[in-house]
């Protein structure tokens, strides 16, 4: 018998094969080596891959967007304006001596923007304030409304049966009132009112909306075959819902709620118009807008300042639902 080659003896000859005698390459040695290989290419590793979805979409889109990052700056701007109008404005129209008769319905100049109302007080300042009590209104509200209409949306049309056919009837009672008249009609019972009471008004006027787009867009989503799956797996209800069925229904009532936001706003500014919403001595737009009226032709800088800041608000917010809606609705893309 011939004599064992030195490769026979030991192995180190043997292309891929360790010094310990160990099987030549193995899956591990595959393993690594395709991970090296793929490191080296620049492809992705296991678990470093984007997921793709629809939320991670939307917002690829909504950062490339004219309209969304316009709206989002004006909105952000107005939001700081009403936390710490201190930052843009020293004056303070709750204090004492901040208005000044002899200043009357004096024109905007370099010291003053934009000019006196008829009492004197300065409209830059008021304005800069105003924005408190409308944004309040605009987030408490519409905080209140996907609240009460989202959670009542969910179950009913989750749980169905006679539950979701009572709340359908109570809501086409509520559709049937419009949302301004309904609100003159209780505030003008109410007696006086501030933020808070006009946020609850609208609040109880607007949840219906937003109850009934929860609840369609859960009954499209219950019977899919992901949910179906789910089930069959043993996933609790909380768990279904929790993690399938909200993530995708809350998209349309994003939307919604971003417009009826700007909505909410200038709903408050009517009914201060009116004079049945938030009274003074608070400061509201609409209050400054009902004040200014009667001088509109002598001194029509009393109004147009603060009406262009409402309406630039509540165009902000539009046009961001506007993006929003545009980023979220598969049809658009």
């Amino acid at each position: 018998m011939s004599e064992p080659t030195k490769s026979e003896n030991t192995g180190a000859a043997i292309p891929g094969q360790s010094g310990s005698g160990s099987a030549a390459g193995g899956p591990a040695a595959t393993a690594r080596s395709a991970a090296a290989t793929a490191k080296g290419s620049g492809a992705p590793e296991a678990g470093g891959e984007r997921v793709a979805s629809l939320w991670t979409d939307a917002w690829t889109d909504l950062r490339r967007s004219p309209l969304f990052l316009i709206g989002g700056f004006l909105v952000l701007f107005m939001v700081v304006l009403a936390i710490a109008p201190q930052l843009f404005t020293d004056g303070d129209p709750r204090a004492g001596g901040f208005c000044n008769l002899a200043d009357s319905l004096k024109r905007p100049s370099g010291s003053h923007w934009f000019g006196f109302d008829v009492q004197g007080c300065d409209i830059y300042t008021r304005t800069i304030w105003g924005a408190r009590n409308s944004i309040i209104v605009g987030m408490v509200t519409t905080t209140l409304v996907v609240l009460v209409g989202g959670s009542l949306g969910l179950w009913a049309g989750w749980i169905g049966g006679i539950g979701d056919s009572v709340l359908s009837r109570v809501t086409e009672i509520f559709f049937a009132i419009p949302l301004l008249l309904g609100g003159m009609l209780i505030m003008s019972t109410w007696g006086e009112g501030n933020a808070w009471t006009v946020s609850a008004v609208m609040a109880v006027l607007g949840w219906p909306q937003i109850y009934r787009l929860m609840r369609s867009a859960v009954l499209a989503n219950k019977h899919n075959d992901y949910v179906v799956a789910a089930r069959a797996l043993g996933a609790g209800t909380g768990r279904i819902v929790g993690r399938h069925i909200l993530p995708n229904a809350v998209a349309p009532v994003i939307v919604v709620s971003t417009i009826n936001l700007g909505v909410y706003i200038g709903a408050e500014a009517a009914l201060s118009y009116l004079g049945i919403g938030i009274q003074s001595p608070a400061i509201s737009w609409g209050l400054m807008i009902s004040d200014a009226q009667a001088r509109f032709l002598n001194a029509p800088h009393v109004l147009l300042f603060p009406a262009a800041v409402l309406s630039v608000t509540v165009l902000a917010f539009i046009m961001l639902g506007d993006a929003v809606r545009d980023a979220l609705d598969p049809k658009l893309r």
